[in-house]
């Protein structure tokens, strides 16, 4: 995972997303869904401005409805500018078209590709409809690869503690692959499928191992109902029963909730009082007025696009 590492070894600055961060993970809790999703995007943003030709990892999902419009506002109001960005999403269902209002892709193009100026040869998913599906996962984790690997991948958590469809009891080290979907999922996932019968119940995912490479990972959780199931991925143990557990072995993962997701955390308080005080959200707590690039990490502190000065390799 390329990085530049503080002396410390403690924090460390991803020269492709363009932001200081400190290693582990951290939990950052707001006040409303709104609030969260804003903040979701403004770093997206500030990696894409600082880092035009980022490497996104994207995620679907009622979460992500907000991140996306947000983005779009941006894109529209700010001129944020995704031409040379490259994306690839978690997962795509098996046996469903591109064009089936079911499809991941066809969501995201809904939601967000068809808004903003995204080349659509940069635009990757994994294809549901592919002949030999075995080969289709490998294929997608070599352009992963090719593309220098994901810079900031997004992420959302289902019910069930997974990410992507890395449902209970998948390998923590596990690639791209084809998984079935349990009945917990394929429940939490009806109405955007017309009803139960009408969810596929296999679906080509990103495995937790494909995950864990992205050089940072940005999960929202919203809501009550998903407060449970984050309070076990954060600050329970690291078991294949809850795949998003896994992010605790990631040296770079934020954790974005309101107060309902966050309702049942031990440490809420304590993370409250991290981002009012890190100043490594500084530039986030000042407003408007630091909602550019500028300070550690942007221009005009030596980090320039393509600079690998003082990187590190780690697999």
């Amino acid at each position: 995972m390329p990085a530049f590492w503080q002396a410390d070894g403690l924090d460390w600055l991803c020269p492709r997303v363009g932001l200081w961060c400190s290693g582990g993970v951290e939990v950052i809790v707001l006040s409303t869904a709104e609030e969260a999703v804003r903040l979701v995007a403004r770093v997206v943003a500030r990696s894409v401005r600082a880092r035009p030709d980022l490497v996104l990892g994207l995620a679907t999902g009622r979460t992500m409805e907000g991140v996306y419009r947000e983005l779009v506002r941006l894109h529209r109001e700010e001129g944020l500018d995704f031409s040379r960005c490259r994306t690839f999403n978690l997962d795509e269902y098996v046996g469903v078209s591109s064009d089936d209002p079911r499809s991941f892709r066809h969501w995201m193009q809904e939601h967000f590709f068809r808004h903003v100026n995204l080349q659509p040869a940069n635009v990757h998913l994994p294809d549901g409809m592919a002949a030999d599906l075995e080969a289709e996962c490998l294929r997608y984790e070599e352009q992963i690869r090719a593309a220098g690997g994901v810079d900031l991948q997004l992420l959302g958590i289902g019910r069930a503690g997974h990410i992507g469809f890395n449902e209970p009891l998948s390998s923590l080290q596990s690639r791209t692959r084809v998984k079935m979907l349990t009945p917990v999922t394929i429940r939490q996932n009806a109405a955007a499928c017309g009803g139960e019968d009408r969810v596929p119940r296999r679906a080509v995912t990103m495995g937790v191992g494909t995950i864990l490479e992205a050089r940072w990972c940005v999960l929202v959780a919203l809501g009550l109902e998903k407060a449970e199931v984050v309070a076990r991925a954060v600050e329970g143990p690291i078991t294949s029963m809850v795949p998003a557990s896994a992010l605790q072995l990631h040296p770079r993962c934020t954790v974005v909730l309101d107060e309902a997701a966050a309702s049942l955390l031990s440490l809420r308080d304590y993370c409250r009082w991290l981002f009012e005080n890190e100043p490594d959200w500084a530039w986030y707590r000042q407003g408007p007025a630091g909602w550019g690039v500028s300070g550690r990490g942007g221009p005009g502190t030596g980090l320039q696009e393509g600079s690998d000065l003082g990187r590190v390799q780690s697999e």
